[in-house]
């Protein structure tokens, strides 16, 4: 049995819930629509006793999800379609925050690009198999944006200051660092994800049929600068480490901050508090406080600026504002994760 949509499809393969999803050409970006449909099915999975587990997979090798679609939000919001906009926004972190809490093994196959709420359709499930093609990243800074769909909750929670890095960079994790850092819990070569479904359809043990043969990746270049990440990101704020790279002089530390210092300064102090507080937050806590920034997120202006210079007119030349770390009202960051001026969402 499968359900048909334009841009998921949902299939039954003996004890096995399939998602599919299926937007090849916006590496299947997530739209509202396919945030809710997701979510519905979830819901009817769960209370389906012949449903015992379900996976989600992408119908195409380049991307597992790239995230929500960037350019319909930005569509809304400059033209004013708050209901739009902000129902995009429900309709997303509920889907999150639905598969934080769905009861039964759900599987993640990631195969390829895995970004934005992509990360939050997988990472939160209870089994993330990486393929030899994994490539994760949180690069919502560098669109004036901040790390959403849960990062406040799991970034936190990654060993060391691995998650303050991830969040202040946006930069890139292969699989042998997605498994030594826990992003990824298995590994399974692409070419074996087929065989992986059929005998998750047959409805033995999860653990079993996630079993591949050979040799996991080793830890990656990530990894290996544990020790310099733990030193300069212990600083207590986004200047402070600025300054320990600035003084460590590394390729390493020279390419972390000249990366860090193209982000938007407003989001990256945004994402520093977040990482701060995050920590002592539950899920429902963290989805909400995502929730009233990005409300206020949507109010200003880099969003806006970030998502011109890198998706709408492509010259990657985004003019921030403020433009320097030193502009940042910390205040008005602070108070940002309060309540929001428009009626919130339950996410728990």
């Amino acid at each position: 049995m499968d359900a048909t949509g334009e841009e998921i499809r949902f299939e039954r393969r003996g004890a096995l819930g399939l998602v599919v999803l299926d937007r090849p050409k916006a590496l299947n970006a997530l739209s509202r629509g396919m945030c809710a449909s997701f979510r519905r099915q979830l819901d009817l999975w769960e209370a389906d006793p012949a449903v015992t587990r379900v996976a989600v997979r992408s119908s195409s090798a380049r991307a597992f999800c790239a995230g929500g679609d960037i350019r319909h939000i930005y569509a809304c919001g400059r033209e004013g379609r708050e209901a739009d906009l902000y129902g995009f926004w429900e309709a997303e972190y509920g889907l999150v925050a639905r598969v934080q809490r769905f009861a039964k093994p759900y599987v993640a196959l990631v195969d390829g690009l895995v970004m934005g709420g992509g990360v939050g359709i997988s990472l939160h499930g209870s089994h993330r198999v990486a393929s030899e093609r994994y490539s994760f990243a949180m690069p919502e800074v560098g669109i004036g944006l901040f790390p959403d769909v849960g990062m406040t909750h799991a970034l936190p929670r990654l060993p060391g200051r691995m998650g303050l890095y991830i969040a202040l960079t946006g930069g890139r994790v292969g699989p042998g660092d997605a498994l030594a850092l826990g992003l990824a819990t298995d590994f399974a070569p692409a070419a074996a994800f087929d065989a992986l479904l059929d005998r998750l359809a047959e409805g033995g043990p999860v653990e079993a049929a996630l079993a591949v043969p050979g040799e996991r990746p080793a830890p990656g270049p990530l990894s290996a600068q544990a020790a310099p990440i733990e030193a300069c990101f212990s600083a207590g704020s986004v200047a402070a480490i600025l300054e320990r790279l600035d003084a460590a002089g590394t390729a390493f530390a020279r390419e972390t901050a000249a990366t860090i210092r193209t982000r938007s300064p407003t989001s990256l102090c945004i994402a520093f508090e977040q990482m701060r507080r995050g920590g002592a937050m539950s899920f429902p806590e963290a989805i909400l406080a995502e929730f009233r920034l990005v409300t206020r997120v949507m109010d200003g202006h880099d969003f806006y600026e970030g998502v011109r210079a890198a998706v709408i007119d492509k010259d990657n030349a985004p003019v921030w504002q403020p433009d320097r770390l030193d502009g940042v009202d910390l205040a008005a960051v602070a108070a940002a994760f309060g309540p929001a001026s428009r009626p919130e969402p339950r996410f728990a």
